[in-house]
């Protein structure tokens, strides 16, 4: 009998393994095992379940858990390693009659209550297996750490292009969660199970990858996150067991949602991707604390955007895909005087005939939008208004129209029985292949190189589906592929270029998971050019990565009002400041309350990056007419808040973090506008706000 316990602090995970049965690893390390109704029915899911062609599941259903494989693995050994700032866990498992060997490492950073979890499966038996789904790990102890079902609440995320991160709540004891089918009754488990997925190359297109469960009762909580920039599934299934409710798994791309097999050869092996887990007191803010914290920890080490200067970018509201000199130059005046560190062009500074949609791959520049200058002059003329040159690229892809259709071959691209994919005019270079990495190599050295950008807005707006059949087993392993080959050709650009600063893109944030967010420097958390609908996608952004990632536009526009231009500027400072809009049209006033934001800007985004955040508010719904986001370190909390209801008379802000406390309140932006006045109640730690005088408007409110 396998029992120990690991990792450090309040939330350590037990590992047991009867002689008989799988490694299973709960988050509840008090919680016991206990024997199943029949024989022939494990209680509890196993560490890692694999679904294999010809072996399926030892129990009917659609579910993850309970894999014949599962359930035949058995535990061989552990090895625990110190690392310079955590320590990992590898256990061992084999399964007899296939000869699979199942090797899970979980990891930990010091401090940190949070656990990142892969499994490497190795085929060491003599016949080929065909991989149907494998998890990353499956986690029991859910009730045990988070007490009763009935008192549980899932969060989850929709998100689309514009509107992005909908955070709601579903009671998994109501309507809309788990029935009690009476399982003892039938001595059956149940099939069912509450799962969301993502599919093809933007994992964040339909859901973010990224979820809570919380107590509303006791503010236990338990946070996750898949890590893959393609296709994925976590889902949470009822055990049989009563006194332990609920199992969770968390697996890449599968089957039956994604088109993937693959086959493993013997003596190959095959790793899932990265997830990871949280656990909190303080309910989903805690849980979200405590992943914040790992995802710092787990970024890139890469030094060239530490400073986090302000960006301005030419597109939202602007030029909108069209640059010329003449647009440009202006803009470039406005911005410098306004501030700005980075100017960014995006796009069209390729595109000759202004389409630019199907003409892009080359990434060589117009020879008809920008005069005598050129492109080169232009960026010159950044640098000497002292700022850092950027572009917008789309380097995935290439347009049906682009020279690099026809010069690149066939294998360069994505294929489908040997057809090129193609959707919305585009291909799709598949990262696998050395012609479309060398492409890539050399459009980023010449850019960088001949051209000087120092700053990429990396954008991606189309997707290819289920992915290639090239070269694999099945589409969805031709795209398991590319999105790590892709990672993989990343992180060697960064090498090769250390002084390049690169914004994840993918229209909006389609694009906002964890392995995309490890390895560039911010994520646009939307394309919404509404600014009133932006503060919903704002205030959430930080659920989803940390806040000083959260590049929010900001589009101030010469017709607006002054608390108009003061609205959008909050919205861009509650993450990281992404400047647009006609600045250079601003008249004077306008233009200070600009300046102002972007002075404040530096110690802001300073602040967020220690900061953890909260909502004083709750989660925003898209049409709330109050919203309000918290960053919060220990020496004080900033509030940034937006009243959408001219209507409104008051609002109450809380802040339990600061309860018992006495604090001061001052608005930090915009000073030059009526303050909202403000009381604190120190025993309730909330703040009430009157907003009778306010009518549409926002501010950054300082508590210290």
């Amino acid at each position: 009998m396998l029992d120990f316990s690991w990792g450090s602090g309040p939330f350590p995970l037990r590992v047991t393994a009867a002689d008989d049965g799988p490694v299973m690893v709960s988050i509840a390390p008090g919680v016991d095992a206990v024997e199943p109704r029949r024989p022939t029915q494990r209680a509890r899911p196993a560490l890692v379940e694999v679904l294999v062609v010809g072996e399926g599941r030892g129990l009917g259903s659609m579910r993850a858990i309970r894999t014949a494989v599962g359930d035949r693995l058995r535990y061989v050994e552990h090895r625990e390693a110190a690392e310079a700032d955590g320590s990992t866990l590898t256990i061992t498992q084999r399964d007899a009659r296939t000869g699979l060997v199942a090797a899970t490492t979980l990891t930990r950073f010091d401090g940190i209550a949070a656990y990142r979890v892969a499994t490497a499966i190795t085929n060491s038996g003599d016949t080929p297996l065909l991989l149907q789904q494998v998890t990353s790990a499956t986690l029991i102890g859910l009730t045990g750490h988070l007490g009763e079902v009935a008192d549980l609440d899932l969060w989850t995320a929709r998100s689309e292009w514009c509107a992005e991160s909908r955070w709601s709540p579903v009671a998994l004891g109501g309507p809309a969660g788990f029935a009690d089918i009476d399982a003892a009754l039938h001595g059956h488990f149940a099939r069912g199970s509450i799962a969301r997925s993502g599919h093809s190359t933007w994992p964040s297109g339909e859901w973010v990858p990224v979820a809570v469960v919380e107590n509303r009762e006791t503010g236990r909580a338990l946070a996750w996150q898949v890590e893959h920039n393609g296709p994925w599934r976590w889902e949470l299934d009822t055990l049989f067991d009563p006194a332990e409710a609920l199992a969770l798994a968390l697996l890449g791309p599968t089957d039956i949602d994604h088109a993937w097999t693959h086959r493993l050869e013997p003596g190959a092996s095959f790793t899932t991707v990265p997830a990871s887990v949280a656990l909190a007191e303080g309910g989903l803010t805690g849980a979200v604390g405590e992943l914040t914290r790992h995802r710092r920890r787990s970024h890139l080490d890469v030094h060239a955007d530490s400073a986090r200067p302000l960006i301005f970018n030419d597109y939202m509201n602007a030029l909108m895909g069209d640059p010329t000199t003449e647009k440009l130059l202006p803009l470039i005046d406005a911005a410098a005087t306004a501030g700005a560190g980075t100017f960014c062009i995006d796009a069209g500074w390729y595109d000759d005939d202004g389409d630019w949609w199907p003409s892009v791959g080359a990434w060589e520049p117009s020879t008809v939008r920008f005069g005598d200058l050129g492109l080169p002059g232009l960026l010159q003329i950044i640098r000497d208004r002292g700022m850092t040159p950027g572009l917008w690229v789309e380097p995935e892809v290439v347009g049906v129209r682009s020279p690099m259709a026809h010069r690149l071959p066939d294998s360069a691209f994505m294929r489908r029985d040997g057809i090129r994919i193609v959707e919305h005019d585009r291909y799709f270079l598949d990262l696998r292949s050395a012609a479309a990495r060398d492409h890539l190599d050399g459009v980023f050295d010449r850019l960088i190189g001949e051209y000087g950008a120092r700053y990429f807005k990396w954008d991606y707006n189309v997707t290819p589906g289920s992915g290639p059949d090239s070269d694999a087993v099945s589409p969805g392993d031709g795209l398991l592929g590319h999105t790590r080959a892709l990672l993989a050709w990343v992180e060697r650009l960064r090498a090769r270029h250390p002084g390049v600063v690169l914004e994840a893109c993918s229209s909006g944030a389609q694009r906002m998971d964890a392995a995309t967010l490890a390895r560039f420097d911010l994520q646009s958390t939307s394309d919404q050019q509404d600014y009133r609908r932006y503060p919903t996608i704002a205030a959430a952004a930080p659920i989803a990565m940390p806040p000083e990632m959260a590049g929010n536009w900001a589009y101030p526009q010469s017709e607006w009002t002054h608390e108009q231009i003061a609205f959008t500027l909050v919205t861009g400072l509650s993450g990281r400041l992404y400047l647009s809009g006609n600045l250079d049209r601003l008249d004077e006033r306008q233009a200070a309350i600009v300046k102002e934001a972007v002075a404040r800007y530096p110690a802001i985004i300073r602040h967020h990056a220690r900061a953890l955040p909260a909502w004083p508010l709750g989660l925003p719904a898209w049409d709330d007419p109050q919203v309000a986001l918290a960053s919060a370190t220990d020496e004080e909390t900033l509030v940034f808040a937006w009243n959408r209801d001219p209507a409104a008379t008051s609002t109450v802000l809380r802040l339990p973090a600061l309860a018992g406390r006495e604090v001061t309140v001052e608005t930090v932006f915009p000073t030059a506008l009526p303050a909202w006045p403000a009381g604190w109640d120190a025993s309730a730690g909330a703040l009430t706000v009157d907003l009778s005088k306010a009518g549409e408007s926002a501010r950054v409110l300082r508590l210290r």
